[in-house]
């Protein structure tokens, strides 16, 4: 059986850390902190990510090391059942310091998949 293409996945991927880049361009910790809209859209932002990276085939994620995978697989555990403890200063910074390094892995893993038919 041939495994499924890890396109859609990676393509989620991108999508959400775009969308979360948009809602969080030139926003700063103190309104990150008291707008729980946008916190709630970047949640579910980083749930799309997590639960996508889950997908992802094992040989692609050890070619990069430099992602914690697991950790990107669990956050979507913590926001979906512990979410009373997430704190806007560790998504913000999260977001601010983090995502860009995914997004940069998907997009080059992206770029190396094969053409469709």
């Amino acid at each position: 059986m041939i495994a499924p293409s890890p396109e859609p996945r990676l393509k989620d991927i991108v999508e959400a850390i775009g969308y979360i880049r948009s809602d969080m361009e030139s926003t700063t910790l103190e309104s990150f902190a008291g707008d729980r809209r946008k916190r709630w859209q970047v949640e579910r932002g980083l749930e799309i990510v997590s639960e996508a990276s889950r997908h992802l085939p094992e040989d692609m994620k050890a070619r990069h090391p430099e992602i914690p995978w697991r950790k990107v697989a669990g956050i979507g555990n913590v926001l979906r059942h512990e979410y009373t403890r997430v704190a806007a200063d560790a998504l913000w910074r999260l977001v601010r310091d983090h995502l860009s390094v995914l997004d940069q892995v998907c997009r080059a893993e992206l770029a190396a998949l094969p053409p469709n038919p």
